[in-house]
């Protein structure tokens, strides 16, 4: 199958969506059934560590739009035990889950444990590097840590979910294998340098996402974000760079395919 022949059949990719979060329970089914009807055919499931692993399960057992990712979040290293790789290798060996995710590093909350979420990204890392998977990166003001790691252990590639850093950054990443996942920071016109960037960098190096419940656009305000979203936060990009919205559509679902190959 080529690569239009997969976009078409996909439509949009939510490349990133907690759809498990408590914020769902009440309309999930709706929620779910809106965003496909709106053209949002996939919406990736990340996992933030071992406490949702059978929730972020669930939910894609429900709805076959659905895929899971399993990883451990930077920001909830605090809670995970060396077990929680075990069983993280058990769920990729019994499972193959579309990515490792979400992983990473998080310097910007206060007083980050540094050492302690590097052991967790690494040991992740290897676990990816050893079974042939992508992986989703979380990264908040530690970008170039990451990269430190990415080229000491050899990864397939994936997306570095809400790219917030340089070009230069971005750059180095993309040279990686990775995509750049853009979502509803990029719909607020003051957010200067990550309009520039989704306006400038090649095409086929850009995701979308909503991160929902997280980060709503710009037209949701401080209400909760949604799947639902994913068709207008495209049309932003599409604005952005002055390009029919049909065409960005389909290149950044191809560009989704192909960071993380188990969608195709």
């Amino acid at each position: 199958m080529s690569d239009r022949i997969s976009a078409f059949a996909h439509g949009l990719v939510d490349t990133h969506c907690h759809l498990d979060a408590r914020e769902f329970d009440r309309d999930r089914d709706e929620v779910v059934r809106m965003a496909t009807e709106a053209g949002v055919k996939t919406i990736v499931v990340p996992a933030i560590g071992r406490q949702n692993f059978a929730l972020v399960a669930d939910v894609c057992q429900r709805y076959p739009a659905c895929i899971a990712a399993y990883g451990i979040h930077p920001l909830f290293v605090a809670q995970a035990v060396p077990s929680d790789l075990d069983l993280l290798r058990e769920i990729v060996a019994g499972s193959a889950p579309l990515a490792i995710g979400e992983i990473g590093l998080d310097f910007f909350v206060q007083s980050p444990d540094i050492e302690r979420q590097e052991y967790y990204f690494v040991e992740q890392l290897k676990i990816a590097r050893d079974h042939d998977l992508p992986v989703i990166l979380h990264v908040r003001r530690a970008i170039d840590a990451v990269l430190k790691h990415l080229r000491r252990i050899t990864v397939r590639g994936g997306i570095a979910h809400a790219f917030n850093g340089s070009r230069q950054q971005a750059e180095m990443l993309i040279g990686l294998g990775f995509k750049l996942g853009f979502g509803g920071a990029m719909t607020f016109e003051r957010a200067l340098r990550i309009r520039e960037l989704a306006r400038t960098l090649p095409l086929d190096a850009v995701v979308l996402e909503t991160d929902a419940p997280d980060i709503p656009p710009a037209w949701v305000g401080e209400g909760r974000n949604s799947p639902v979203e994913l068709p207008h936060i495209a049309a932003v990009l599409a604005d952005l760079r002055s390009e029919d919205v049909g065409t960005v559509a389909e290149m950044t679902t191809i560009n989704a395919i192909r960071a993380l190959p188990r969608l195709g």
